[in-house]
């Protein structure tokens, strides 16, 4: 086995067993080496020198990315090394090859052409190949794909994102198709020198050979042809069907048209690969043409692992309104659009911000057509900004010394409708400003990876939005965010994940965070979270009502001490409604663990009319709720005398109910207030609890004559410490307290009979002085009680005790003796 190995090892050129690997397990009967090895000796025993291009269609790529996989680290011709997503994506393919294989027969698929749109810069004649459109034109009339695919079992497709090294990956494959022939496909002329720069690079300049056509052939089994789609829709019937047999698509999304998609179905022999970085073209997908997915790496994962440059955003509120824009085709229709945002103002203005904010670092601007863009670049111009406009009217040659001269810094803008939008990358771009909105997220992902280019002077990427700074998903113009599906907007923030490992940094970082943020997520429930877990960061004028009123209950209950100040600005620079303000200090004065918190709150919302029922609530939460029960007497003071000063916004009835119920929630400090005023109240009190039947009721009305002669607050503290047992003695103490006198002067004069809030002790540390011991000198002159006795006093620490405290009253029902006059 080992030796048949070996001779189709010399007849093929890539190796069936490799270094250290036993032949009876890797070449088993039914793996797909086995069959590959099988199917080698058959064709050799029927006397072929070199393979079939159908047995190097089946087995050349499997054969090829498992050398290269064996490799303790892949790489290509020139010795780069391939990083973990181009390594997985090889990886990727070889399982679905082998997967291929070993089953009993090739399976035929047909890959659906699914959508009501289709034509892309593929679809357009040779010469309009780079034109500048800024959307792609979609025909609603084309049919889906309906018939035979054979092809489609070997057409495969790989998503990495933009600036992540696709190229690369492809020199990998190139690599593995070591003894195939290649043909390259990609949708501009400038991707095809692109190809050819990066390839030469790679080590593959050697196999470039111009297109083969049919009946003609090949001068060597290895070449490698780099076209356009145009060019493939055009000439896919006379391209040799032997000469190729391993087939990449270069953004594979471009590929999905009407005439480029029937040519790739028409040119069904070869091994199909498509490169992507978005799998959607409008309502088309890359998987209509390429049905099976060998590898998927997010934008988010890439630069989790560094693998693109991290993306920060600013949102600029718009100054033209795009309501009116028809949206064609999947994107804003560009008349209309440059119509709205092509005036000389709206120029200026974004050639003003663009230097204020970004001064020289370079960037790519994407304007609203052609025409736009030169009259962008002049007002960037005349701002003092070395900017250059570039279109498909630009020629080749003069586009390339452009393009050459931003790479050399001589240019430091470059301002384009859609020509740079897929396929140029320059690593020092740095900032993308979407002076054009879209609709399209493929258009936007396209954008962006123009900045996301690793270079040792870029901290990151500056994606510009014109949006508002509380823009949801659901607009229709696409931001960074909507892409991401980013809960959350902070000005300057990192939108993408950190990475992993963090590079040293070089450069300077052009945008900082800012310390609020906004949540932009259309879903409620992650709108709430958001709220819920930032909600010393949320910037409340971004929100809606309920979502005010949400937060400033989080924030009740949560806020200390000292945040207090900062957090009040929120509402004193007007940037919550009076609902949240109400409902955070209704909150913070019922739930706050903080008992100076509390007290504030509470003060702070009757310093306002309040609401019936909101005062009503604000009673029953001072009077009975358990937080309240060590400040009960301090809190029934501010109640009351916010009913004094008429904060409650109640009938008059409804405010003496307040009022005496607030009262006797604080009856013994009354009852001692009481005292104060009249000695006998004591007395007089006592007897009224202590008695009972027409006593008690005779008690009751000698207390509430006493009561109307007292000052008002003596007066008012006396029928509050009073309680009648008989409904005679409730409508003597109900009726005196309704004649003693307006109800918010009775509330202020039971508001002065309570202790005001003590001053908050200050926590300072004092030095203890140091003890002297006591010589017979001190002791004699103690004695003596002279001069000196004192000052041995004050070194002993003698004048430090603490008086005894005076024991507190009873309370006046406890402590009264009943005479036996009052008593039954």
């Amino acid at each position: 086995m080992q030796a048949a190995a070996l001779r189709a090892q010399a007849w093929y050129g890539e190796p069936f067993l490799h270094a250290g690997e036993n032949p009876a397990v890797a070449l088993a009967p039914g793996t797909a080496r086995r069959g590959a090895l099988d199917s080698a000796l058959a064709e050799i025993e029927a006397g072929r020198r070199t393979p079939s291009s159908r047995w190097r269609v089946r087995y050349g790529l499997m054969l090829g990315l498992e050398r290269v996989l064996a490799s303790p680290t892949p790489a290509t011709a020139a010795g780069t090394e391939l990083r973990r997503h181009q390594v997985d994506a090889l990886a990727g393919m070889l399982t679905e090859l082998i997967a291929a294989n070993q089953r009993a027969a090739e399976e035929n698929g047909n890959g659906d052409g699914h959508g009501a749109e289709a034509a892309d810069a593929a679809e357009l004649d040779e010469e309009d190949d780079d034109f500048d459109a800024g959307v792609i034109d979609e025909d609603a009339d084309e049919a889906a794909f309906s018939g035979d695919d054979p092809g489609a079992a070997r057409r495969y497709r790989f998503r990495h994102p933009t600036a992540s090294g696709k190229t690369i990956a492809a020199a990998g494959f190139v690599e593995a198709a070591r003894h195939l022939g290649v043909l390259i496909l990609t949708h501009r002329r400038l991707l095809v020198s692109q190809f050819q720069r990066d390839l030469t690079a790679e080590g593959y300049a050697g196999r470039f050979a111009d297109a083969i056509g049919s009946g003609l052939e090949p001068l060597r089994d290895d070449p490698i042809t780099i076209q356009t789609y145009a060019w493939f829709a055009r000439h896919a019937d006379e391209i040799s069907r032997t000469a190729y047999q391993l087939v990449i698509c270069d953004e594979a999304h471009t590929a999905l048209g009407e005439k480029t998609s029937a040519a790739i179905r028409s040119f069904s022999e070869p091994v199909y690969i498509g490169m992507t970085a978005t799998e959607q073209l409008i309502a088309k997908q890359v998987s209509d043409v390429f049905p099976a997915s060998v590898d998927d790496l997010p934008l988010a994962d890439a630069a989790r692992r560094g693998l693109i440059a991290p993306l920060r955003c600013l949102r600029v509120p718009p100054a033209a309104a795009i309501n009116s824009v028809p949206i064609v085709g999947g994107d804003f229709e560009e008349r209309a659009l440059a119509a709205a945002l092509d005036h000389a103002a709206l120029n200026q203005a974004a050639a003003s911000l663009y230097r204020d904010r970004f001064g020289m670092t370079p960037g790519i601007v994407y304007a609203a057509g052609v025409e736009h863009a030169y009259n962008l670049a002049q007002e960037f111009r005349a701002a003092g900004i070395k900017a250059e406009a570039v279109s498909g009217r630009t020629p080749p040659v003069k586009l390339a010394e452009t393009l050459a001269a931003y790479e050399r810094g001589e240019i430091n803008v470059l301002i384009n409708a859609q020509l740079l939008a897929e396929g140029w990358n320059s690593p020092r771009a740095t900032v993308c400003f979407h002076l054009a909105p879209t609709a399209s997220r493929r258009v936007y992902q396209q954008r962006i990876g123009r900045i996301m280019r690793m270079h040792p002077r870029k901290e990151a990427g500056i994606v510009v939005d014109f949006v508002t700074k509380s823009s949801t998903h659901n607009d229709r113009v696409i931001s960074l965010h909507s892409l991401l599906d980013a809960d959350f907007y902070r000005e300057g923030a990192r939108v993408t994940p950190a990475p992993r490992r963090r590079q040293q940094r070089r450069a300077r970082r052009l945008l900082s965070p800012v310390p609020w943020l906004v949540p932009v997520t259309p879903d409620v429930t992650r709108r709430l979270l958001v709220i819920q877990r930032e909600w010393q960061r949320i910037d409340p004028k971004f929100l809606d009502d309920e979502e005010q009123r949400f937060w400033a209950t989080i924030a009740g209950r949560q806020i200390r001490f000292d945040q207090r100040a900062e957090f009040a600005r929120k509402f004193t620079e007007g940037r919550a409604g009076k609902g949240a303000l109400e409902t955070f200090l209704s909150i913070c004065a019922a739930e706050n663990p903080n008992r100076r918190l509390r007290m504030t709150a509470l003060a702070d919302r009757v310093a306002t009319p309040v609401e019936r029922a909101d005062f009503d609530d604000l009673v029953t939460l001072v009077t009975q709720a358990p937080p309240w029960e060590k400040d009960r007497a301090a809190g029934v003071r501010v109640l009351l005398r916010a009913i004094g000063e008429g904060k409650a916004s109640a009938p008059e009835q409804i405010l003496a109910r307040w009022t005496w119920k607030l009262a006797r929630a604080t009856r013994k400090t009354q009852d001692r207030r009481a005292s104060q005023e009249f000695p006998e109240a004591k007395r007089l009190l006592g007897a009224v609890a202590n008695s009972r039947g027409h006593r008690h009721e005779e008690n009751v009305a000698k207390l509430v004559q006493v009561a109307r002669a007292l000052p008002l607050t003596g007066g008012a503290a006396l029928l509050a410490s009073a309680e009648g047992y008989t409904p005679r003695a409730n409508a003597l103490l109900d009726r005196a307290r309704e004649e003693l006198g307006a109800i918010e002067e009775i509330a202020a004069a039971l508001a002065d009979n309570l202790p005001a809030p003590k001053a908050p002790a200050r926590k300072t540390r004092r030095r203890r002085k140091k003890k002297k011991p006591a010589g017979p000198t001190s002791e004699v002159a103690a004695a003596d009680g002279s001069p000196a006795a004192a000052a041995a006093e004050r070194d002993l620490g003698a004048g430090t005790e603490v008086a005894p405290r005076a024991p507190e009253p009873a309370a006046a029902a406890a402590s009264v003796s009943v005479s036996g006059v009052d008593a039954a």
